[in-house]
């Protein structure tokens, strides 16, 4: 027989009820100003994005999840990806699903970005129907497992970790949080048809497997209004600490957070991509949640990650959200991370008179290696550098 603490398990009786109501209440309750009782305005989308349902053809489904599902489809004469929302029971139900309907399209408009699946357009009669580009790739979360137990190439995981990072970047730019950043896992992994997405698969690669690009904005909010949000947000492997404390789920009090929580879900993206594997492994999803929360654990580090990559990492699940680095920051410490390594290198050529190579003849022939760990000799300094305006800021604090 196992035993949990009563914090524990206080923490697990008010994750249901978080996980029953969160979504739904942040839409549909009321807003208390000055005593009075306010119903939220609804949000109005633009003609000029709505697409005509007489061109819109669907196929067959290749995904569904909590809101809605998702099919293969054509718009006139362009393949898409069409997202089918639900529309809800009750009036309650569908003012809330039509309003998280009108904020997703009118996010997705709004930004531009090579790593974000491209947006089309929308219909609200007679279905709540978003259109994307369709990707013939892949999920990221399907690719990781079909190359498990094996890694992927440091230069390849690092440049996936890249177009996350870029696409979260231009979120943020345009003061947009995503809230649910994570490659997509389900229970039900084994029985997944070869190109099925599943609920929450947000990371996807495109045709030739070398570009991640970000879909799904389902929880995205603008970050002028988290002082509205409640904590039923993304995926408990990859949410941030801040989002869940026993005595806020308790009372039902809204979240105060920033764009931070998004930097915590990308560094255990990040620890995925180097380690091809599932984050807090044996734990259930609350007991994830709980150890990371209230016990500050974090997945171990492997032994022979390098410093830079590390820090990283641990930089961006750090517990204060203040203490954590902008996607911007986090550009330019992976790009010059991926300037240290070093691309494979062709084998040497045997000399004709079949002597033996000479160190000295190695030395010359890959003369390019030396610039390289040069470099990388200056870039242990900026690193070192960022260390220390961590460590500052975490010690001023």
């Amino acid at each position: 027989m196992s035993y949990i603490g009563e914090e524990e398990r206080e923490f697990r009786e008010s994750s249901v009820v978080l996980r029953s109501s969160g979504e739904l209440e942040e839409s549909k309750k009321s807003v208390r100003q000055n005593g009075s009782i306010t119903t939220p305005p609804t949000l109005k989308i633009d003609e000029n994005l709505l697409v005509d349902p007489k061109q819109l053809f669907i196929g067959s489904k290749i995904g569904e999840g909590a809101h809605g599902k998702v099919y293969e489809g054509r718009y006139g004469d362009q393949i898409v990806a069409i997202k089918v929302l639900h529309r809800g029971s009750t009036s309650e139900e569908r003012s809330a699903l039509e309003n998280r309907f009108a904020r997703e399209v009118i996010m997705m408009s709004r930004v531009h970005h090579e790593n974000l699946v491209k947006f089309i357009g929308a219909c609200k009669d007679p279905l709540m129907v978003i259109v994307t580009e369709l990707l013939p790739g892949m999920s990221l979360r399907k690719y990781l497992t079909s190359i498990r137990p094996r890694l992927l190439d440091c230069h390849v995981a690092i440049n996936f970790a890249l177009d996350i990072a870029r696409a979260m970047d231009c979120l943020h730019a345009n003061g947009i949080i995503h809230r649910d950043l994570k490659p997509g896992y389900s229970e039900f992994n084994s029985c997944a048809e070869h190109n099925e997405i599943f609920p929450g698969d947000n990371l996807l690669l495109t045709a030739n497997q070398k570009s991640v690009k970000l879909a799904d904005f389902g929880l995205a909010r603008e970050e002028s209004v988290t002082e509205m949000m409640t904590a039923e947000t993304g995926t408990y492997r990859w949410m941030a600490p801040e989002l869940y404390s026993t005595v806020t789920l308790r009372q039902g009090e809204k979240k105060h957070y920033n764009n931070k929580v998004d930097v915590y879900s990308f560094g255990i993206v990040l620890w995925e991509l180097l380690t091809n594997r599932m984050p807090f492994e044996g734990m259930s999803n609350l007991q994830a949640a709980y150890a990371a929360a209230f016990k500050h654990e974090r997945p171990s580090l492997p032994e022979d990650i390098s410093p830079e990559l590390a820090f990283i990492i641990q930089s961006c699940w750090v517990e204060d959200p203040n203490l954590r680095p902008s996607f911007s920051q986090i550009i330019r410490m992976l790009n010059a991370f991926l300037f240290t390594l070093s691309p494979p290198s062709p084998p040497l050529p045997e000399p004709e008179n079949n002597e033996p190579v000479t160190a000295a003849a190695a030395a010359t022939a890959t003369t390019s290696n030396g610039t390289i760990t040069e470099f990388s000799t200056r870039n242990r300094g900026k690193f070192g550098f960022l260390r220390h305006l961590f460590t500052s800021k975490r010690t001023k604090n």
